[in-house]
């Protein structure tokens, strides 16, 4: 089992920059693909960036060249950088992980994975 807990959101307003960080507890966080979810009112769950366990990243095509996804295994924590913040990125910013199974992850395997309880970014123009 696999707790995650998020942190680092706040109020910035466009143009600034946030650090989330998702730390584990209960496994090492290297053996999971982890991902950031976000959500905002009103719109469906969005994926923004992920990380497999050989470290190989994807992002989506509204967050990339602005936001960076890292791992730091000592503190089994987790973050993602965001720079250049745009207003339409405010959400709430979920991680979450699932078993790295070494195949390719689909978005709904996401689903039956761990989910952290969210942290509200909000980036005001």
């Amino acid at each position: 089992q696999v707790q995650l807990v998020e942190s680092g959101g706040g109020s910035v307003q466009a143009g600034g920059s946030l650090r989330l960080s998702c730390t584990a507890s209960g496994d090492t966080l290297s053996r999971y693909c982890m991902a950031w979810f976000r959500q905002a009112p009103g719109k469906e769950r969005e994926e923004v960036a992920r990380m497999r366990s050989d470290r190989t990243t994807n992002y989506a095509d509204s967050v990339k060249g602005r936001f960076s996804i890292s791992r730091d295994n000592d503190k089994n924590t987790l973050y993602l950088q965001m720079n250049s913040l745009k207003p339409e990125d405010t959400a709430m910013y979920y991680c979450a992980a699932v078993a790295d199974s070494g195949y390719y992850i689909y978005y709904t395997q996401f689903s039956s994975g761990y989910w952290g309880q969210g942290t509200q970014v909000t980036v005001s123009s």
